[in-house]
């Protein structure tokens, strides 16, 4: 999933990242694996929170606007994770998520309700998440 993400991050990483003077070009690359790892961080996070409906609802397309807990967490988290590893402040971070972060989670969205586009399922992305499966997964249902 994590290539997967990349390659969507990078289709939308235009003037977010790749035309952005803040982010220096040799660092593109690793800026776009950096925003991706940091979204799979966030939802992970957040499934381990219990939060699989608010997962699953993003996914759908529901509420994606900025206003969205998870969108804001989101965007948080990879605005931390840049601002560390490339030494950006709170400034130029905030011109690189704010627009990026939404527009791919729309983009993954679409994909993952797009029935002729099998990059992106529901069902892959809760498991590569740690949902469902194996004997965790059936540990957490004993106990809901």
């Amino acid at each position: 999933m994590l290539e997967e993400l990349i390659n969507l991050v990078k289709e939308h990483a235009g003037d977010a990242i790749i035309n952005n003077p803040v982010i220096p070009n040799q660092h593109n690359d690793a800026a776009i694996r950096e925003t991706a790892s940091g979204i799979i961080k966030s939802l992970k996070s957040q499934m381990s929170g219990g939060n699989k409906g608010a997962i699953t609802d993003l996914l759908k397309g529901e509420s994606l606007s900025s206003d969205n807990p998870m969108v804001n967490n989101i965007t948080q988290q990879v605005g931390s994770q840049l601002m560390k590893k490339f030494g950006l402040d709170s400034n130029a971070v905030g011109s690189v998520v704010s627009t990026l972060i939404p527009t791919v989670l729309n983009r993954l969205s679409q994909k993952t309700n797009d029935p002729n586009d099998n990059s992106f399922t529901m069902d892959g992305i809760i498991n590569a998440l740690g949902s469902g499966g194996g004997l965790l997964g059936k540990l957490r249902g004993l106990f809901k």
